[in-house]
């Protein structure tokens, strides 16, 4: 069993201990004692240095702690080794993990949104909670509430206490035997077995950003501390950037970008009625430059390149609009063939396109005015449109 010294002190980086096991890469190794702290509860691992060689993860092998090194440590088991935490790294999660249960005790005390699951990511990090919807007012209002605690100072502190005789945890703990219990002054208390701060100022700011829906519960992503001034910084950078684009104040963004986007809407629709009426004009060109076949009917063939052929179906539909017609199209990237016909032209699309695919190893249909489907290689398009033409011709 490892002692975990960050349980009784989060501050303690570096520490002195001596090797209990080594794997046979010498690069996983288990100390009698350590600071570092393992990816566990939602908390990501510590780095830093053992034996001045770098420590790239952390994790847990029962009541062990392994450390996941860059080079092998060249010592033997029973050796004496030095080890250090990477200090700002360990600063950083013992603000995002206690500022988490801070929030997650505003957002059950005042909202009656209960924490469902943590995740303290490396840049941004989230808690899901029991609610059906977050307005953006509660939301200012929680971050209000979470960071006047920040500014109250209140004590955190560590203790030890048996499970089955504890009291007052904010979520029965799974575990038996001695829990770790951290509790913020008159706010919360939880078994934890993360790092800590030692008073909730040391949290800092307290940003919570947005929310979103996600398998039926709310998920807050929220940064605290330097984090949360990063990306606050970032975030207004961005703002005064978009606002520099439109030559206005940042107050002004947000109106600046309806009323583009109320023009974009705009032109879009009067993009698709000229787009509308483009179709129309070509189809009728080529329905009209189309010579009738014995059966009078026009069979118009278009091979392209440069588009899939599911964008053609408008042109498509518009050309056999016109009346006894028939429309091939085909593409190569990627392979595929679309087939429509007019109601009078005397042919299920849908029947016929799919006979002709699956005779080439491909696969698709429709209605009999329009059908489209995709060959496995773009010569299997091209038989399967000599297919198609043979059948028409042959009609």
């Amino acid at each position: 069993m490892t002692d975990r010294l960050y349980y009784t002190d989060a501050t303690l980086l570096r520490f002195d201990a001596h090797v209990r096991a080594l794997d046979d890469t010498r690069l996983q190794v288990v100390l009698d004692r350590s600071a570092f702290y393992p990816t566990s509860g939602g908390q990501p691992h510590d780095t830093g240095t053992l034996a001045d060689i770098p420590v790239v993860n952390v994790t847990e092998s029962g009541d062990d702690v392994v450390h996941h090194l860059a080079a092998p440590l060249p010592l033997a088991v029973g050796d004496a080794v030095s080890g250090l935490v990477h200090e700002a790294r360990r600063r950083d999660h013992m603000q995002q993990h206690s500022g988490q249960h801070l929030l997650s005790a505003v957002l059950e005390d005042v909202f009656g949104w209960p924490t469902v699951s943590v995740h303290l990511g490396t840049d941004g990090c989230s808690l899901d909670v029991e609610a059906d919807h977050i307005s953006t007012e509660s939301l200012r209002e929680a971050e209000r509430i979470a960071n006047v605690h920040v500014l109250e100072n209140r004590p955190v502190t560590i203790g030890f206490e048996d499970a089955a005789t504890v009291r007052g945890l904010r979520k029965p703990s799974e575990r038996d035997g001695l829990l770790r219990i951290v509790t913020i002054e008159g706010l919360d208390i939880n078994a934890c077995g993360g790092t800590h701060v030692a008073r909730t100022g040391e949290i800092g700011a307290i940003l919570l950003r947005r929310t979103e829906r996600t398998r039926g519960t709310m998920r807050v992503e929220f940064r605290c501390g330097l984090r949360a001034v990063a990306r606050a910084r970032h975030d207004m950078e961005l703002l005064l950037e978009t606002a520099g684009h439109l030559s206005a104040g940042a107050e002004d963004v947000p109106s600046l970008v309806q009323a583009l986007a109320d023009d974009r809407r705009a032109l879009e629709k009067v993009n698709a009625q000229l787009t509308e009426q483009l179709v129309a004009h070509e189809a009728r060109a080529l329905h009209a430059s189309t010579q009738p076949d014995a059966r009078g009917r026009r069979v118009i063939v278009a091979a392209r390149t440069d588009v899939p052929v599911k964008t053609l179906q408008g042109l498509a539909q518009q050309v056999v609009a016109c009346g006894g017609a028939v429309y091939l199209a085909t593409s190569t990237e990627p392979p595929a063939v679309l087939l429509a016909a007019s109601e009078d032209a005397g042919l299920d699309c849908g029947t016929t396109l799919r006979t002709a695919l699956q005779a080439v190893g491909g696969r698709g249909g429709g209605t009999p005015r329009l059908a489209q489907g995709s060959a496995p290689t773009a010569d299997a398009v091209l038989a399967c449109r000599d297919r198609l033409l043979a059948t028409l011709i042959g009609d």
